[in-house]
């Protein structure tokens, strides 16, 4: 006789997904929202530049013939965040899931940076994903059902990476901690929280687009011999997103082919 089961939460017929750092051409937040789009995800696409989302949004809207909606908003701020996470509530379907990917990087070494770099990169990337995430938590919990992912990286666990030094470390090691946090939370909310760490990612965070001398040298270093390109982390992405990932929170996934094990 089998154990008895609960299955998870299920998703809407018409669900969203919101995604934060959506601005950059080449970055890993726009190519997540094409793929989402692509496989009839509905999107809240935030960036810093208003111009930059409400283009995306239009041109996925009529490409991939979903609902999109675009905000400008520094995700530092917290009652920007609120007025965007309004209007995605009022103008899109059911918000079920969020992916945070707004940051910044910095190669400022220990001794030489400033208490202001220092609160710069901890403000944009670990209390940004603290507000965008409270913000949009409280949606999903509020409907019984989310799926919630922030960006850490392998700097993190390393304590330093090719260009971002110590600040980035620490600030994307709070992301994990973080998760882990909400994934206690709002568990009983129906809602899963992970990290992704991504190793160098084929992206212009790292001081511009790397050039095929430096993408080599990179890619030497891992056992699969490339970094990662931004399809890896939008895959891994959709999937801790979906439907059937309902089991899975408080996780921090690798995906830097085997640079770093832990």
């Amino acid at each position: 006789m089998s154990a008895p089961t609960t299955p998870g939460p299920t998703f809407p017929d018409s669900r969203t997904a919101v995604l934060t750092g959506v601005g950059s051409a080449h970055g890993i937040g726009r190519h997540t929202a094409h793929r989402l789009a692509e496989h009839g995800w509905n999107l809240g696409l935030i960036a810093r530049r208003a111009d930059e989302a409400h283009t995306l949004a239009e041109e996925l809207t009529a490409t991939h013939e979903i609902q999109a909606l675009g905000a400008g908003v520094d995700v530092t701020d917290s009652a920007a965040i609120a007025e965007a996470a309004a209007a995605f509530e009022a103008g899109l379907p059911q918000i079920v899931a969020l992916a945070n990917f707004a940051g910044v990087s910095s190669s400022v070494t220990y001794f030489e940076i400033s208490e202001a770099e220092w609160t710069r990169v901890i403000a944009n990337n670990l209390t940004a994903t603290h507000l965008v995430t409270q913000a949009f938590g409280r949606i999903m919990a509020a409907n019984g059902v989310g799926r919630i992912v922030g960006l850490s990286s392998v700097t993190a666990q390393k304590g330093g990476g090719t260009y971002s030094k110590t600040a980035y470390a620490a600030a994307k090691a709070g992301i994990v901690g973080l998760m882990r946090g909400v994934a206690l939370e709002l568990g009983p909310f129906g809602v899963t929280a992970n990290s992704i760490s991504p190793g160098p990612v084929d992206t212009d965070i790292m001081g511009g687009p790397l050039d095929d001398e430096r993408r080599e040298a990179m890619g030497s270093a891992t056992p699969l011999g490339r970094i990662s390109v931004p399809e890896d982390v939008s895959a891994t992405v959709e999937f801790l997103i979906s439907e059937g990932a309902g089991h899975i929170t408080g996780q921090t996934l690798s995906i830097n082919g085997g640079l770093y094990f832990h």
